[in-house]
């Protein structure tokens, strides 16, 4: 008899020796439950988005969200729409340059208010901050006088003034570059990097997670902003996506399917920007649960 066969009824009987189960967790029902819920009710909006934008006009307002005699002709329509391809370039422009300049501005001033000792720098980080508590709403004034003054409207440049640095992204660099050693920079220092160097090749590189965060926060800020945008722009051309978006119609009637057809095409980029920088985000979800 082989060794196999003398150890086999020792391991049947094993595997067929009952466990003793766990008894079911009330708790733990509730809260699959509550996340199911709270799944469906995130996902229904994109649904009902890609729903309608495969229903005739006649068929908008049903609720059902199959429809009777779905069809492509809406995105047919707004592909071939010229209009609809200004849009789209002028809000990746728009973003990707906002997002850009986002990354580059708001960690240097992170980077200068974390590591740099001067006066007066606790006071200047506050005032930052203390813009976040001012609304958008009472800063269109001053932007819009100030664009007609510079000449600036109905131009890239004045759409994205206002956002090329925020104070959260200041925020967000700057307790993120306190997880950075001063050591390394002292070392960097000392091997006779300048601050710039310093800031790029050693700092930067520890801080992907919250740069990563940054610019997707800031992309979609960009690519969905609508009310700034409006205000700004006088000419077709110069129409960001939402903003075109809300043109297809007149005073009688919306043409909600084709909204809905041009909102679903717009969700590409920002899904392709948080595929591309998401496991940077969970590296740093990691790294602030290992540092708790």
């Amino acid at each position: 008899m082989s060794i196999a066969e003398e150890i086999r009824p020792t391991t049947d009987a094993l595997l067929k020796t009952d466990a003793p189960k766990k008894p079911t967790n009330m708790g733990q029902i509730l809260r699959w439950m509550l996340l199911f819920l709270g799944g469906v009710a995130m996902v229904m909006p994109i649904a009902y988005m890609i729903s309608t934008s495969l229903k005739w006009p006649h068929e908008v307002y049903n609720l059902k969200l199959i429809p009777d005699e779905p069809h492509i002709e809406n995105y047919t329509y707004v592909l071939e729409d010229g209009r609809f391809y200004w849009w789209f370039v002028n809000s990746m422009i728009i973003a990707v340059i906002t997002t850009v300049c986002n990354v580059i501005f708001d960690s240097l001033v992170g980077y200068t208010l974390c590591k740099f000792r001067f006066p007066g720098r606790y006071i200047i980080f506050i005032a930052i901050l203390s813009t976040l508590m001012i609304p958008t709403e009472m800063l269109v004034i001053p932007w819009y006088l100030m664009s007609q003054q510079f000449g600036w409207l109905d131009t890239y440049w004045g759409i994205m003034f206002p956002g090329l640095m925020t104070a959260f992204g200041t925020f967000l660099m700057k307790q993120f570059f306190e997880t950075v050693p001063d050591d390394f920079i002292e070392a960097a220092r000392i091997d006779g990097l300048n601050e710039l160097q310093i800031w790029w090749t050693v700092a930067m590189p520890l801080v992907k997670p919250a740069l990563a965060a940054l610019a997707i926060f800031v992309f979609l800020g960009n690519w969905t902003a609508f009310i700034w945008p409006l205000i700004v722009t006088n000419s077709v051309e110069m129409y960001t996506l939402p903003v075109g978006l809300s043109s297809f119609g007149d005073e009688a009637d919306v043409a909600w399917e084709l909204i809905m057809t041009g909102a679903a095409i717009s969700t590409i980029p920002t899904l392709i920007v948080f595929l591309i920088f998401q496991r940077y985000i969970i590296q740093g979800v990691v790294m602030a649960g290992l540092k708790g």
